[in-house]
């Protein structure tokens, strides 16, 4: 009902092609206005992850293993429903996935998935360098990744401090309460370190001005594409 009554032709969601008059708001302690899909409840790295792999990958037409953790709303029925995947999704908590599984202790045999799509987990996981060292590990050799975070791209050194207990600021420092850290630059070497072959692509800074604001993405958001060697 929401979806049609913001009907109109001024944003597009990507993922299901339907346009609207607004999005909107969302967010914790500090909402951002005009970005969450009606229809899709799709944001704007969904967005800005559908684009990438519908324009850029041949994710939808090719015979692909995929490890998907914590899977989206916004994709999960989509992407199940694609005949050339063999999909599973996993989490800790999420009814919605396969296989519960921690991250750090992963119960898949070695090189198992072609793909894997692990997006805004790894700001949750304390020990986030045994969590690369997993996703590494399953990947088969030769295969790829996208692993989204909320990454601040003017702090070069990722920040943590576990003395931050209060909820509340947390979420003023780390932007939601359960999250452990907020990731820099240093993100891509973090994952190099790991064994990954790391290319941040600045995929929506590569689009024009009027997509970026049709699609309603964030302009500066890099999609961090990972491979295995």
């Amino acid at each position: 009902m929401l979806a049609f009554t913001l009907k109109g032709n001024r944003y597009t969601d990507p993922i299901d092609g339907k346009s609207f008059r607004k999005f909107l708001p969302y967010g914790y302690e500090k909402p951002r206005e005009n970005v969450l899909s009606p229809s899709t409840l799709s944001l704007e790295r969904h967005r800005l992850l559908w684009l990438y792999l519908s324009r850029d990958t041949d994710f939808f037409s090719k015979t692909y293993k995929v490890l998907h953790f914590a899977p989206e709303q916004a994709f999960y029925k989509r992407f199940r429903k694609l005949q050339n995947l063999n999909y599973t999704t996993t989490d800790l908590n999420s009814p919605l996935a396969d296989v519960k599984a921690d991250i750090c202790e992963l119960p898949f045999e070695d090189n198992s998935f072609d793909i894997i799509l692990c997006n805004h987990v790894l700001e949750h996981i304390p020990d986030d360098k045994k969590a690369m060292s997993e996703l590494f590990r399953v990947m088969k050799s030769g295969g790829w990744g996208i692993f989204q975070i909320p990454q601040d791209l003017d702090r070069e050194v990722t920040f943590e401090d576990d003395s931050i207990t209060d909820k509340k600021k947390r979420a003023e420092i780390f932007g939601q309460y359960d999250h452990v850290r907020i990731y820099g630059r240093d993100y891509f070497q973090k994952l190099t370190e790991a064994g990954f072959k790391v290319e941040p692509v600045p995929y929506a800074s590569q689009m024009s001005e009027e997509d970026v604001e049709r699609f309603r993405l964030a302009k500066n958001e890099v999609v961090p594409l990972v491979h295995k060697p």
